[in-house]
């Protein structure tokens, strides 16, 4: 029976997902398998028997991603199951930037007591006129699952779309529309661009690369959405730069003390994958993976260890291992097995920076010594046979 701790709700049609074989429980110092969406783990003490993390979403600044590897803990994200909520947020924060609708909208509560309000609207409307979005050019810094998704739906609003990803997958490359222009330097979406949205990951290299360096570069009046990370915007900078106008406007859903409250700031409370679809896609996939790691050993999507797929296993048994990358190990793997005559029918190894995955089929039962002795080899931080 494997036991698994949900950190934060999940969203019930993920968890129906889990078989017979799978236990709830409220005790995190025995589960298996940690289930997470927001909750802090970087002061959790992670238990021995812990294999697995599944973060119901994309970021994962919220799990000790290093810990989690020296221990031989695969950690397991959810890229694209809340993309089409947070492009459509993207949609809302592009109209929100361009039309004064926070404005508007406050003038008439303020105001629902007046007998006169229908005929002062006539009047105070032009106080929160704006401008369309068709036809002004639109950056998108990174396209991944939720960048390609509001570059494409820019386009179809009638917006002149750049993309810059120097990185960008083979999947997201046939997901975009030909329309968009692909660009190699991200300065050129500094200087042409009349709207900048960005969708990168929070690495040392994206911290703060909304600088006062890059608002230089911009057009006067430029308006900046953020619905990725809140460190990618400096923000000391992104005020200076809305207090001298070089910025019109600044859209985040990642409000903080500095930010909120600032003329020319709508600050969202981190609203992107706040919908019941998202939620539920989450979930389901995060799920899907634990259970075909538990069962099977397979790993998709994972941010610590590489992408390592065997199928289902039809063998005796899968000896299923967490190790560092460095070189010999397969030798030394097969060289164990050898040692206790135990036939190898499959074997898939594959790596990711300083860490490596290996599974193992094999035909006949492997005992505690075979596995003690696979753990034993430098370099090896956990074994699992299923």
């Amino acid at each position: 029976m494997t036991k698994v701790k949900c950190l934060n709700p999940i969203a019930a049609c993920g968890l129906d997902l889990f078989s017979d074989n799978y236990q709830m429980t409220d005790n995190v110092e025995e589960a298996e398998a940690v289930l997470v969406r927001s909750a802090s783990m970087h002061d959790m003490d992670l238990p021995e028997s812990l294999i697995a993390v599944a973060r119901a979403g994309a970021g994962v600044n919220n799990i000790p991603l290093e810990d989690c590897a020296n221990k031989g803990i695969v950690v397991f994200n959810t890229p694209g199951a809340n993309a089409n909520g947070v492009k459509e947020l993207v949609v809302a924060g592009l109209l929100l930037a361009s039309r004064d609708l926070m404005g508007g909208y406050n003038w008439v509560k303020a105001n629902a007591s007046d007998e006169d309000i229908a005929k002062k609207v006539e009047k105070q409307k032009k106080e929160y006129a704006g401008n369309e979005i068709a036809g002004k050019k639109l950056g998108v810094i990174g396209l991944g699952a939720i960048g390609a998704k509001v570059a494409n739906i820019a386009f179809r609003l009638g917006m002149e779309v750049y993309g810059y990803d120097p990185y960008v997958s083979i999947d997201a490359a046939w997901s975009l529309s030909r329309h968009i222009k692909h660009i190699k330097n991200v300065e050129d979406i500094y200087k042409e661009c009349d709207y900048i949205t960005i969708h990168v990951p929070a690495l040392d290299s994206t911290k703060g690369m909304l600088n006062k360096d890059a608002f230089a570069m911009m057009k006067d009046g430029v308006r900046i959405l953020n619905f990725s990370r809140d460190v990618l915007v400096n923000d000391e900078d992104i005020k200076a730069a809305l207090g001298s106008g070089k910025v019109k406007k600044y859209v985040t859903d990642f409000p903080n003390p500095v930010i909120a409250g600032v003329d020319n700031v709508i600050t969202l409370p981190h609203l992107g994958a706040s919908t019941d679809e998202s939620e539920d896609n989450c979930a389901i996939m995060a799920v899907k993976q634990i259970a075909d790691y538990i069962e099977n050993g397979n790993i998709k999507n994972s941010v610590n260890y590489p992408a390592c797929d065997a199928g289902k296993c039809e063998t005796v048994a899968r000896v299923c291992v967490c190790h560092k990358n460095i070189p010999d190990m397969l030798t030394r793997f097969t060289g164990v097995f050898s040692k206790h005559a135990i036939n190898i029918s499959n074997m898939v190894s594959k790596s990711k920076g300083d860490w490596a995955y290996t599974i193992l089929d094999v035909e006949s039962e492997v005992s505690e010594d075979d596995q003690k002795d696979i753990e034993a080899v430098e370099g090896v931080v956990k074994v699992r046979v299923i």
